[in-house]
Formats: C-alpha cells, structure tokens, sequence
C-alpha cells in the first residue's frame, strides 16, 4: 500500500472541500473508491483526468495504475476558457 497526497484543482477543490489531502492506496481505482466516497466529488471525478507524479493516468483501467509510495495524484476536472 503506497502513502502520497491527492490534489485536488477547480471543480474537484471545490467539491472535495480542501485542496489536497494525504492517501494509502495501492491503485488509482483504490483511490477514487476512496476519495469517491463522497457525492459531489464522485461525480466531478467521472469527468476527471488524473497524473501521477505530472505523468497522466491517460485512458489506462484505474485499477492497472499503480500508485508508488510518495505518489502526487493530482484530479483535474475539465477546465474551461479558451
């Protein structure tokens, strides 16, 4: 099980209700089931995308995506603007 710190950007801050928070997960999709827990950031997470250590998560099953200890997960919300 790794230890390392979700981040949490714009809508997904919002919804989770701090900026970033410590974690022990093993996955990506251990992680989400956590961090998932909670109704308005799950369904802000549906339309996330997520890098770990700045590298994305891309369209990989979550639950091939392992986190290293000391991971930085970031959930990034799409964004809008131009």
């Amino acid at each position: 099980m790794a230890t390392g710190t979700v981040r949490y950007w714009a809508a997904a801050k919002e919804a989770a209700g701090v900026a970033e928070e410590p974690f022990d997960a093993e996955t990506l999709k251990d992680l989400l089931a956590t961090i998932g827990r909670n109704p308005d950031l799950e369904r802000v997470l549906r339309r996330s995308s997520f890098l770990i250590d700045g590298h994305p998560a891309g369209t990989r099953d979550p639950s091939v995506v392992l986190l290293p200890d000391g991971a930085v997960v970031e959930v990034l919300p799409p964004f809008a603007g131009g």
